[in-house]
């Protein structure tokens, strides 16, 4: 086959339009950081990048629900402990009111106080985090203390019918951030204290009677502190849950960078290899190409 003049400018061109592309695909993988800017550069490395990017943002998903456990946790945790602050100073005033020293009128104003107490209680029972109801089970919409018209307390049954809140907090995994709406804040605490308030108001009530009500509130108190470890051991599950989400973000992110992010030092190298070969071809081109007729002829 004879090869024209014409084929050679043309092939030559060719070579130099393509070296020229391959220093253009250099200067973007050091510009974006990235290996390919579109998905027919490299299809296999598309492809996989569309994998470990979901893989990171399942992790990260799983991340922030932990952080909304945490939230549900601690928050819970703090109501507790009001709680118990609460049923402390409740049986202080009642070691107070069972000294046959008190008066009847020295018991009522002990029994305002306790009165004001169980309300304090209703308003723990019914603490909001974001506008949910933390201790409403998964019915967080709905407060699970109501009080009647006759100060009655009560617990709302589908509080009762719901009573766990569940976040997801790994692939098939999901914690319980919550404890039982019955566990502390039952019927029968607020009963107790209303039968308390009663015998403090009652004038006829002696020492003997008020001291009885010790071993109810030592029944609660316990309620709450049985409440608190249950929150204690949760949220150090959460905690190791945590810790692993953390590892299995920075595993997902460092594969995802394996199979997307450029080498700088071997680009760097690749660039300028390719510019080399570019100023060469570009060189050569224009030795051939300038040559004419008139230079066979001499």
């Amino acid at each position: 086959m004879r090869v024209t003049q014409g084929m050679m400018t043309n092939q030559i061109l060719q070579n130099i339009t393509q070296g020229y592309g391959r220093v253009a695909d250099s200067q973007n993988q050091l510009a974006s950081g990235k290996k390919i800017t579109r998905p027919s550069q490299d299809p296999i490395v598309a492809t996989m990048g569309i994998s470990y990017r979901t893989d990171v943002g399942h992790v990260e998903q799983y991340r922030k629900n932990v952080t909304t456990a945490y939230k549900w946790l601690d928050s819970s945790d703090d109501a507790l402990q009001q709680t118990d602050d609460v049923l402390n100073r409740i049986r202080e005033l009642t070691v107070e009111a069972s000294n046959g020293t008190h008066t009847a009128e020295q018991r009522q104003a002990i029994g305002t106080e306790v009165a004001e107490l169980k309300q304090q209680l209703v308003t723990i029972g019914n603490t909001q985090v974001g506008g949910q109801y933390i201790f409403s089970g998964s019915d967080t919409a709905n407060p699970p203390l109501v009080t009647g018209n006759d100060g009655t307390v009560t617990l709302r049954p589908d509080a009762l019918s719901h009573p766990d809140l569940a976040v997801d907090v790994n692939d098939g995994i999901s914690v319980s951030v919550n404890i039982a709406p019955d566990s502390v804040f039952s019927e029968d605490l607020f009963s107790d204290l209303d039968r308390l308030i009663g015998d403090l108001n009652n004038g006829n009530a002696d020492e003997a009677a008020i001291g009885a009500h010790l071993g109810e509130l030592d029944t609660h108190l316990d309620e709450v502190a049985r409440a608190q470890a249950e929150l204690g051991a949760k949220t150090n599950r959460v905690d190791m849950i945590s810790n692993r989400l953390n590892q299995q973000k920075t595993i997902a992110t460092k594969i995802m960078s394996n199979n997307e992010d450029v080498d700088y030092a071997e680009t760097i190298i690749q660039l300028n290899q390719q510019q080399n070969i570019y100023n060469a071809s570009l060189a050569v081109g224009a030795r051939i190409i300038q040559t004419s007729l008139l230079d066979f002829l001499k």
